[in-house]
């Protein structure tokens, strides 16, 4: 066989072991290692080296060398444009063969690396037409059938752009996806800071010295107070600004679920642990580990569950449903309740030790009814929320509207206060909101002659009396609970998904408060 031909059968099987060094799992840099290693085993070429250009810099950096079959250290060597025979070909942009190191006066010799008797090749590594982002060189150990040689090196040089190009474009999108991560989570920081839960009355003042105390420390927070009153946003805000902030913040409202489903998506379960459980899933609480977790409606879970949620909470260990292994976490819990537990406890429904656990740092956050000096404020900033949600769209509120949103009663408090903002944002056709245009939201009917109404007095309802039709029970319930379906449903002893059908086939209006 002419020694041609063994060369061309030298390089083929040279390609072939470089195309798998290139396509393995490595990082790079192992990767661009193990192609000078093959380089100088199977096609005689040696002490390579590959230079990559810097992303933010024109500059080219050593990567990878290999002579005398092992590994080299890599210094800090920078070639910019133009600079030695590695900057020649960067500025060049094409392949340079040299007969003899000795006989070049660009070769610099900085790493030490070449034998000043031998020729020397370099390629570059292009990865699109005219971006060149490194450059590929070794010595051949003969001054023979260089021209071929060289074809080889920038055959090599193609290979080895490739997986540059690839691994340049997860670097862009993993930078992408950490500059937005950073943004996200600083926009949510500023959302949830003390500064936007909106309010200067007594209460609230009490009620911001309370947060920023408790979001110091990773104790248990019970909120306490009515439903609309905002103990979500004050959830929120001493997560962000607590010490567990660049942990998750996870949220489940316990009434929304029954305690077979509400199992599950705290605990998670293994595949098979039940009819529909294809497989594993993470609870809440282990998704939420090193972080926050926010358990609204705490009140209306059953008494066989609390026993279920004390453990966790006494010892941050549990299992998932179906399973036999224990998992612990380092979670911190935020509740919420709108309920009266200490009546709760005394009656039996709720238990005592449970109790105690939650109610480590209350917070009562106080009715709208209680602080109506905080309304003006609320309402521009509720109505800068509508205006965003409708196109930007300029909206504006006239005193005497104000006058008459303060003399208002509040039963659904701020959740009801941002629903009669949007009614009449919808109404008003200039976006300017008065008196007259409040009016049409039906707001003076609740009021009357000006005078505040006396709170809701909540009567007791027999559902089990026979005389009651099913949409008298449905609406009594609805009544009871605040018109929030969840707890109906649990009070008649439905899932949420029966009671919502039961009000679309009995033609029930809800009432939005």
């Amino acid at each position: 066989m002419s020694e041609r031909l063994q060369l061309i059968e030298a390089e083929l099987d040279t390609l072939y072991l470089i195309s798998q060094v290139l396509n393995s799992a490595h990082e790079l840099q192992a990767k661009l290692q193990g192609v000078l290693e093959i380089l100088h085993k199977k096609a005689g070429m040696r002490s390579g080296m590959i230079t990559l250009r810097e992303i933010d810099d024109d500059s080219m950096i050593v990567c990878a060398v290999h002579t005398n079959g092992s590994g080299v250290p890599i210094q800090a060597v920078r070639y910019h444009a133009g600079e030695g025979l590695i900057g020649t070909i960067l500025d060049a942009g094409s392949t340079i063969v040299v007969d003899k190191v000795i006989n070049e006066p660009r070769f610099l010799g900085r790493l030490g690396l070449y034998d000043p008797e031998l020729p020397f090749i370099g390629s570059p590594i292009f990865m699109e037409k005219s971006d060149l982002v490194g450059v590929l060189a070794a010595q051949p150990d003969s001054d023979s059938f260089l021209g071929e040689r060289a074809r080889f090196m920038e055959m090599v040089a193609n290979l080895i752009a490739q997986s540059v190009k690839m691994l340049r474009s997860i670097e862009r999108k993993q930078r992408d996806l950490l500059n937005e991560r950073d943004h996200l989570k600083q926009t949510l920081i500023k959302n949830y800071g003390f500064e936007n839960i909106i309010g200067h009355s007594a209460p609230m003042i009490k009620v911001f010295d309370v947060i920023r105390q408790v979001a110091k420390w990773n104790t248990t927070v019970l909120i306490r107070g009515e439903s609309g009153t905002g103990k979500e946003v004050v959830a929120n805000a001493i997560h962000f600004n607590s010490g567990c902030s660049g942990g998750p913040f996870l949220k489940l409202n316990c009434a929304a679920l029954p305690d077979t489903l509400l199992e599950s998506e705290l605990f998670g379960h293994e595949k098979g642990a039940f009819s529909g459980a294809v497989g594993l899933r993470k609870g809440r609480f282990e998704l939420a580990n090193n972080g926050t977790l926010f358990l609204d409606e705490i009140g209306e879970i059953s008494a066989s569950f609390q026993a279920k949620l004390l453990r966790v909470l006494q010892e941050g260990e549990f299992e998932r449903v179906g399973g036999t292994q224990t998992l612990h976490v380092n979670v911190r819990i935020i509740a919420a309740t709108n309920r009266n537990l200490e009546e709760q406890v005394t009656e039996g429904n709720f238990r005592e030790d449970l109790y105690y656990r939650l109610n480590v740092m209350p917070i009562l956050m106080p009715s709208l009814r209680e602080r109506t000096e905080d309304i003006p404020q609320l309402a521009e900033f509720l109505l800068d929320r509508i205006s965003q949600q409708q196109g930007d769209r300029p909206l504006e509120i006239k005193e005497s509207a104000i006058r008459l949103l303060m003399k208002h009663n509040w039963p659904g408090n701020v959740r009801e206060l941002a629903n009669r903002l949007e009614r009449a944002a919808i109404m008003s056709t200039n976006g300017i909101i008065d008196r007259d245009v409040m009016v049409c939201t039906g707001l003076e009917d609740d009021i009357g002659s000006g005078i505040s109404q006396k709170p809701p007095v909540n009567r007791t309802v027999d559902f089990n009396d026979e005389n009651m039709d099913d949409r008298e029970r449905v609406i009594a319930a609805l009544e009871q609970s605040g018109w929030v379906q969840a707890k109906a449903a649990r009070i008649l002893n439905m899932t949420p998904r029966q009671i919502a059908y039961r009000i679309q086939t009995l033609g029930i209006t809800m009432k939005q408060i």
